[in-house]
């Protein structure tokens, strides 16, 4: 198997022909929209050629100074909250041992993540370890103003200068934001940090195959030219030329609309692989603030099972049956490990001695599958055949070219965010940032 396959034999019972034949004429027509951007939000489309406009030559840049920046620190400290952050941390806990943490002798360094919370806790508890530490620092931000980042930012920068002393700062610190405007490109001309640019035409929850994703997967030494083949090998699967039979993306935001105009309107991604968390936490914001307008939308929800088997599981089969299910599952894990016999036998696990942990964690997907569709939960399927870069480059476009047709197909432009701008004005006018003087006064008066 070369590429992800998508099962939908699980969702047949939830709709009739008549559901499918409308939803197919309408995904086809939504597929030419969004590929001949004549839709809502299509200046923001460039991230449907991102595969092929990422040049060799811009991978070897992001590679060399990836590499230059490798060699001079333990640490990587990722500056970003929302699409700045979660593309590239999706991939890298995807591919990377699940201990790296504990680990002392590895050849990359330690990413570790900021700017995407306000914790006083957690920002001063990342100082106090980085005091002693060799860390270097990745910004993102288009804007450079964005609270979380900068204020994370800020105090970095301030520990590092300490360190290693103004002047060196260019060398530990790599900025991606705007072309050409910003407080976060104003300070990276001023004080001459190498660069990269956030297109224009490309939102933040859809850049990871811009240097906002690829340059912190490389910076963890992985193969940024394996993650755009395998988006390229996606692209060229999901192309409108292509028949809507073979075209998954095309039937995943087909399937997953009809079940919500049949009322099904949570999603939950599952996934029985530890190391699909963030590629969960990705898709939530990909879709959650593509879809979630004009009182419209599948809320996007993600469990870990079999973990979350033990605390969700008992909603998901016996609760509102307002819920459908999409499983990632991987085909082949990249170990091997049997369980033991045992004479005494006292946990009585012998029935399964000698048997592959894979494949019980496969019979405990198969079996959760069948119990919660008898309990009303559709379940999409979606078989990754190994964790590795060109199977994550291929279901990261995937769910990203789906989401643009699936938010066509709810009548809502899918590439904008109105909605996230209203929890800043409040913050703003309580924090009495200049220029919010009367939201200001009207919300303090709101909060007597």
């Amino acid at each position: 198997m070369d590429k992800i396959k998508i099962d939908y034999t699980e969702c047949f019972d939830y709709y009739n022909g008549s559901d499918y034949a409308f939803a197919k004429k309408e995904v086809e027509e939504q597929i030419k929209v969004l590929e001949n951007k004549s839709g809502k939000g299509n200046d923001f489309l460039g991230w449907l050629d991102l595969p092929l406009s990422v040049s060799d030559s811009d991978i070897e840049e992001i590679n060399k100074v990836a590499g230059e920046l490798r060699t001079r620190v333990d640490f990587v400290v990722l500056i970003g909250i929302g699409g700045s952050y979660l593309g590239s941390r999706a991939v890298i806990e995807a591919l990377s041992d699940s201990f790296n943490a504990y680990r002392t002798n590895l050849q990359t360094p330690q990413i570790l993540y900021a700017g995407h919370n306000i914790s006083e806790d957690y920002l001063s508890e990342m100082i106090s370890f980085l005091a002693d530490k060799n860390f270097g620092i990745v910004v993102i931000s288009k804007s450079g103003t964005t609270t979380e980042p900068a204020i994370a930012f800020r105090l970095l920068k301030e520990l590092l200068s300490r360190q290693i002393g103004q002047d060196q700062l260019k060398e530990y610190i790599i900025a991606i934001t705007d072309k050409e405007k910003g407080a976060l490109k104003t300070t990276a001309a001023e004080e001459n940090y190498k660069s990269f640019v956030i297109p224009d035409d490309v939102g933040g929850r859809f850049s990871v195959f811009t240097p906002v994703g690829l340059l912190p997967i490389a910076i963890a030494g992985f193969d940024i030219k394996g993650v755009l083949k395998g988006a390229l090998k996606m692209k060229e699967i999901c192309d409108s030329n292509q028949p809507l039979e073979g075209n998954i993306a095309a039937h995943y935001a087909l399937i997953r609309n009809i079940l919500y105009r049949n009322g099904k309107t949570t999603e939950i991604m599952v996934n029985y692989h530890g190391k699909l968390h963030f590629v969960a936490e990705w898709w939530k914001q990909l879709y959650g603030e593509s879809e979630g307008k004009e009182r419209k939308g599948i809320f996007p929800a993600a469990v870990d099972f079999t973990t979350d088997l033990h605390s969700m599981g008992q909603f998901i089969q016996d609760g509102t049956r307002n819920l459908f299910e999409t499983v990632l599952t991987v085909e082949k894990p990249e170990k091997e490990l049997r369980i033991p016999k045992d004479a005494r036998n006292l946990d009585k696990l012998n029935y399964i001695a000698g048997k592959r942990i894979d494949e019980v964690n496969k019979m405990a997907e198969l079996g959760t599958m069948i119990a919660h569709v008898d309990g009303g939960v559709p379940n999409i399927k979606i078989c990754i055949p190994a964790l590795n870069e060109h199977y994550i480059g291929q279901l990261l476009y995937f769910f990203e070219k789906a989401c643009g047709i699936s938010g066509y197909m709810l009548g809502v432009n899918p590439f904008d965010q109105p909605g996230v701008e209203d929890y800043k004005r409040n913050m703003f006018a309580l924090l009495g940032k200049s220029g919010y003087e009367k939201e200001t006064a009207a919300i303090k008066k709101r909060i007597k």
